[in-house]
Formats: structure tokens, sequence, C-alpha cells
């Protein structure tokens, strides 16, 4: 995979990513400006209106009230703040353990490499969500921090893979040969000549990875495990709204349609990076 101009002409051909992407960073801006806006029109995502209470999307209140009579717009925007946030900074975390991981095993070889990855094969038995509910459970925290920690901790092994024969592939390379001929250690042939090579698979992965995260924070969010109040993101919104769907519907719709659509949108953009980054994938 390449990350030359062609690449990056390849992936503006490709409309539906390229549209899944702007509606993507729209709804960013939106979840990062739009309570700020909204603040200055007298609404708010704590201020609690009893006798307003549940109502249903109006020109006042464009997706409705909660049962305390909360705008759900501008708790829907919070909410994407904190999901994104989750997404994000989860994502990173197995970026970098993963790359890390898959970089020294690869290029150490031998036994080195033969155990590490049966490190990755041994942890690849333990399903994702029950070790984090078994985890969070035994420590008895709810931290946004280890919720970070925990599903980042765990999200690195196909990363590792992947970098991993990334990196066997390219440290027979030619240009791998002159560096090391050239006397560079071997910190620098990793970081300066294989993994700027091995950049393209990171970044596609890496984007299919954030919609996984999102659902995953949304899973533990329905069973009380995710983020906590005061704080609210689109999974805690969702699990609100499902309790409720048969009297107030809106309460649901919100936050289930704009998760939705955002997860579907990163999808499309992963599709397209990879169309883009290897055009071999292409169907003709």
């Amino acid at each position: 995979m390449s990350l030359g101009p062609g690449a990056w002409a390849r992936m503006r051909q490709h409309r539906l990513a390229v549209a899944c992407g702007a509606l993507v960073l729209a709804i960013a801006v939106a979840c990062i400006v739009g309570p700020w806006i909204a603040a200055a029109f007298g609404l708010d995502a704590t201020t609690i209106d009893a006798r307003l209470g549940a109502t249903p999307p109006s020109s006042a209140h464009w997706l409705g009230t909660d049962t305390l009579g909360r705008d759900m717009l501008v708790r829907v925007m919070i909410g994407g703040r904190i999901a994104l946030l989750v997404a994000l900074v989860t994502t990173s975390v197995a970026l970098v353990i993963g790359v890390a991981y898959g970089a020294i095993a690869a290029y150490a070889g031998g036994l080195v490499d033969e155990v590490m990855m049966r490190v990755v094969d041994a942890l690849y038995g333990f399903p994702t969500v029950v070790f984090i509910i078994v985890v969070m459970s035994v420590l008895g925290t709810r931290s946004l921090v280890a919720l970070f920690a925990l599903i980042g901790g765990i999200s690195w092994l196909t990363m590792a893979r992947i970098v991993r024969g990334q990196v066997l592939g390219l440290a027979r390379r030619e240009f791998v040969e002159a560096a090391r001929a050239s006397g560079a250690s071997p910190t620098r042939i990793v970081l300066r000549h294989v993994l700027p090579n091995a950049a393209g698979p990171v970044i596609v992965y890496a984007t299919l990875a954030l919609p996984q995260v999102m659902l995953t924070e949304a899973f533990l969010s329905f069973l009380g495990l995710g983020v906590q109040a005061p704080l609210a993101s689109w999974g805690t919104l969702v699990t609100e709204g499902s309790s409720q769907i048969l009297v107030y519907p809106w309460l649901l719709i919100g936050p289930g349609v704009t998760m939705a659509l955002a997860i579907l949108c990163l999808n499309f953009v992963g599709d397209g990076l990879r169309d883009a980054l290897d055009p071999h994938t292409r169907k003709i």
C-alpha cells in the first residue's frame, strides 16, 4: 500500500467515502461547537425543567426533551463528544501498542518473535467485552481512564499481527538492506524506513477500528459499565431511550440515528481508504 499522490487521487474518486468523511467531520464539528451555540440560546444538557417534562420534537427543541425536560439535541451533541473521545483515545492506545509490539516481534525474529506472537494468540482466547466487564467489576471502577485503558489495551492484537506481517515483508526489501549496509541502527531502520512504508494498512485498520470501539463502548454503557452520570455518551443515551421507546420514542431515535450514521460513515471511509491505498483490492 502506498501513501503517494495517486492514492489520494483514488480516494477522491470514491465519492461515497468522501461524502461519508465529510459527514463524519460535520458531526464531529457539530458535537464540539454545537453546545456552545446552543448555550447562547439558553439551551444546555443539564438544566432540568420538570414542568416541561418529555416533549416531542418542536421548533424550540429539535429533538425533543427527555423526562427531566433537558434538551435532547444538546445532550446528543455532548454525548457525541464523549463517544468520539472514547473512540479516538482507545484507538490511539491500541495503535501505539500494536505497532510497537508487531514491529519488535517481526524485526527481532526467531525465538523472540515466536514467544511474542504466542502471547497474542493466548490473548485472542479472551472475549474482549467479557474481559473488560470482569476487570472493571473486580476493580470496582467506572472511570473514563479505566475505560480508555481497558478497551485500548485489549484492541491492539489485530494491529500487532498486521504490522508484523508488513514488517516481515519489508525487512527483506532492497532499501532496508541498503540502510543496514550503511550502518543504520535497527531502531532507525524500523522507525525511518519500515514503519512509514507500512502506514497504509495501519491507517485503514485504525479507521475501521473506530466504529468497533464505539460499539463496544455503547454495549458497555448498555450494561451500566460505560460512561457514568452526569456524563453521557451516545451509548448511555441509547440505553436510556430504549427503556422508554414505547412512550417517548424520540429519546431513542435522536441518539440512535446519530450513532448509527456515524458508525456507518466511518465504515465507508475505511473501505474507501482500503481501495485507495491498495488498488489491487478494488472490484473490477
